[in-house]
């Protein structure tokens, strides 16, 4: 099994599919890149009921991809100190991590549903369909953020 820690940057494969995760109370929102990790995408919000469940599916979403990894969405408090929600979602990294043998990274994702809201605001969409869809598009953000920070840290 995979270590209960989490991966750095580094430790990521070069190239394949990886799945963002927005981790909140009620749902988490999940988004998944292209192989060359130029695009990240929004897939679904998955309603949580227990971790168990809750990590059947996203291993699931991580498979039909044939995703190499994870960056799941660490909520730091603005003065980048840890609180409940960072605790939160550093528990399911590391029990998500000791469900598979794909890496996990923890992503510093302040401001992320924030600015996904912004953009869903911008793209004129009702308050219902926002409500729908922010865990998903946080996970994008999340995971986009991540995807950037890669490709400047590439050598190539």
């Amino acid at each position: 099994m995979a270590s209960i820690h989490t991966v750095t940057e580094a430790q990521l494969p070069a190239r394949g599919a990886l799945i963002g995760l927005d981790v909140g109370t009620k749902t988490v929102g999940v988004a998944t890149s292209d192989p060359d990790r130029k695009l990240a995408t929004a897939v679904e919000t998955i309603k949580r009921k227990a971790f168990r469940a809750d990590a059947t599916r996203v291993l699931a979403l991580a498979a039909e991809r044939n995703a190499v990894g994870f960056v799941i969405g660490l909520p730091l408090n603005m003065d980048g100190s840890s609180g409940p929600r960072a605790q939160s979602s550093r528990a399911f990294a590391r029990n998500l991590a000791r469900l598979t043998e794909l890496p996990v990274m923890l992503w510093d994702e302040r401001l992320s549903t924030v600015a996904a809201e912004r953009e869903l605001i911008a793209q004129d969409m009702s308050r219902a369909r926002r409500a729908a869809v922010i865990d998903q598009h946080a996970a994008l953000f999340i995971l986009q953020g991540a995807l950037d920070r890669l490709a400047s840290a590439s050598p190539d």
